[in-house]
């Protein structure tokens, strides 16, 4: 582990006080760059470590010198507002670092954006997808990852679903947050679909519902209720965050059915559990993805296909463990959050 009062090296943009998929990502990667870099994090919220924490007027303060050995500091943004901080800290007080940017988006960027793009030093991007709304390819393409030792298969699958009320002995999952944008509606559908055939499959469908989504879920109930399935597809309602890797590996199936993504790491947290997955063509999913190989990719909002995906890994449940085990494989060689730091903070020590 460096020092923590060692010269900085890495300073790691935290503006959001809502904890998001974006933080996330920040916090994990943090825990494994700071085993190689001296690292300083702008805002203290949801840190751990509450003195890796670094003020607005400190940072401003110690970037104006330079490092000791004369390297540039690395300022990693992942928000516009955090460009924008480091781009105020350069200009007004002539901080002497190299701003690099991480885009996500699978959307064409606003022109103020597209302006904050022109002033980095270095833009990176997760995946192709994201990589072709920029208007100039990215310096770098670094997929995100996931930890695998909090990710991974289980024992005790079915006592889960036990302890859930569920009693079959095959499980399909979706999860985040409930709403139309993630899906969820298509994954009910399909479920509704195939569910008459396969009597010991049961859904789980886990995430916050918000108030503005409650009209969906009463409807997607109905619905539910009309088909005589309310013992076997259940909501589940935001999860404590040490229970959702539980629930992952609670799964046979999961599907990840968003209509778009930035990246998507629900495929990869399954993937890492062992379960199959059945994906839509949004975020990174499709580069992911080898069809029919590490699981089935999908278009958006298709019912149908969804349903084809479903019935076929149920009504074959060798090749479906054969899929899990190979997605397992793919995520553990390419898609780890060690990995993800490393060639990180390699491409940081390249921009001097």
């Amino acid at each position: 582990m460096i020092n923590k009062n060692a010269d900085c090296e890495l300073i790691l943009g935290n503006s959001n006080p809502r904890f998001s998929g974006v933080t996330s990502t920040m916090l994990q990667n943090l825990e494994f760059q700071q085993r190689v870099m001296s690292v300083r994090v702008l805002g203290k919220h949801h840190l751990q470590d509450k003195s890796l924490a670094i003020s607005f007027w400190q940072l401003a303060k110690l970037a104006r010198n330079p490092r000791l050995d004369g390297r540039y500091r690395i300022f990693h943004a992942r928000r516009n507002d955090e460009m924008l901080q480091a781009l105020v800290l350069r200009w007004l007080f002539r901080a002497k670092f190299k701003i690099v940017f991480t885009s996500t988006a699978q959307r064409h960027h606003s022109r103020y954006t597209r302006w904050l793009l022109s002033k980095m030093d270095a833009v990176i991007s997760t995946c192709g997808a994201a990589a072709s709304y920029l208007e100039s390819a990215p310096d770098k393409i670094i997929a995100h990852g996931i930890r695998q030792d909090t990710f991974h298969p289980i024992a005790d699958k079915r006592q889960i679903l036990s302890d859930l009320g569920l009693r079959g002995t095959t499980a399909i999952g979706i999860f985040g947050r409930v709403r139309k944008q993630k899906g969820v509606h298509v994954f009910v559908d399909a479920c509704l679909n195939v569910f008459p055939d396969f009597p010991d499959a049961v859904a789980v469908i886990g995430g916050a519902i918000n108030n503005s989504n409650e009209a969906l879920v009463a409807e997607l109930k109905e619905k539910i209720q009309a088909a005589s399935l309310q013992d076997r597809i259940r909501f589940l309602g935001e999860q404590p965050f040490d229970m959702v890797p539980r629930l992952f590996g609670a799964m046979d199936v999961v599907a990840a059915l968003s209509q778009n993504e930035g990246f998507g790491l629900t495929v990869l947290e399954a993937m890492a559990t062992g379960a199959a997955v059945i994906a839509s063509e949004a975020g990174a999913w499709p580069e992911i993805i080898t069809q029919g190989e590490t699981g089935f990719v999908v278009p958006v909002n298709n019912v149908e296909a969804v349903a084809e995906r479903m019935r076929w890994l149920l009504a074959n449940p060798d090749m479906r463990r054969t899929m899990a085990e190979k997605g397992r494989d793919l995520v553990l060689q390419k898609y780890t959050v060690e990995r993800e730091a490393r060639e990180l903070c390699d491409f940081f020590k390249t921009l001097q």
